[in-house]
């Protein structure tokens, strides 16, 4: 496979990453809608227990109903974070060092648009989840995730290579 060899192999890497981080995503997007709802329970009633004071002194019934009043905000907020990170990656292995702008706006582009195809892919995928819904909105936040994980891995490098241009020489003796 001609691409394959002209990526560096930090760029195989993150590729490998990146084919990974959707295989976890599919393996998520699989499980039944009661399976999934049962995992933001939990993660509603840990967040309980982390930041609200006096949380396990609570009923059992006031923490479910605790849980489940954040239970919308934790479901997108993993949306977005499961595609920053599939962004990021997907970054990883689209960078190519010592590129023009030009080169390094299609480094955002791709991974970005990429991401947000597999977003949709995976919306779909849903559909035949019992329990689960495709939503658009959720391809929607995911595509922003992505934008966001994209961008600040762009914002790390561009930071990166300027404190390189400005760090000081070392003092001779």
């Amino acid at each position: 496979m001609g691409i394959f060899r002209n990526m560096s192999s930090r760029q195989k890497f993150f590729l490998i990453l990146t084919i990974l981080w959707m295989v976890v995503i599919f393996s998520f997007s699989a499980r039944p809608g009661s399976v999934s709802e049962q995992d933001s329970g939990r993660v509603g009633l840990l967040i309980g227990e982390i930041f609200v004071p006096g949380f396990e002194d609570w009923s059992e019934a006031e923490q479910q109903a605790f849980a489940e009043t954040v239970d919308h905000p934790v479901r997108k907020t993993a949306h977005a974070s499961e595609y920053a990170l599939l962004g990021i990656l997907a970054a990883g292995a689209c960078i190519e060092n010592g590129r023009e702008l030009r080169r390094r706006r299609t480094e955002i582009f791709i991974p970005w648009l990429t991401a947000t195809v597999y977003a949709a892919t995976d919306e779909f995928h849903q559909l035949f989840i019992p329990g689960r819904s495709g939503q658009v909105s959720d391809v929607l936040l995911d595509s922003a995730g992505a934008l966001a994980g994209v961008l600040i891995l762009a914002g790390v490098r561009f930071i990166l290579r300027k404190n390189r241009r400005h760090k000081p020489l070392p003092e001779s003796e």
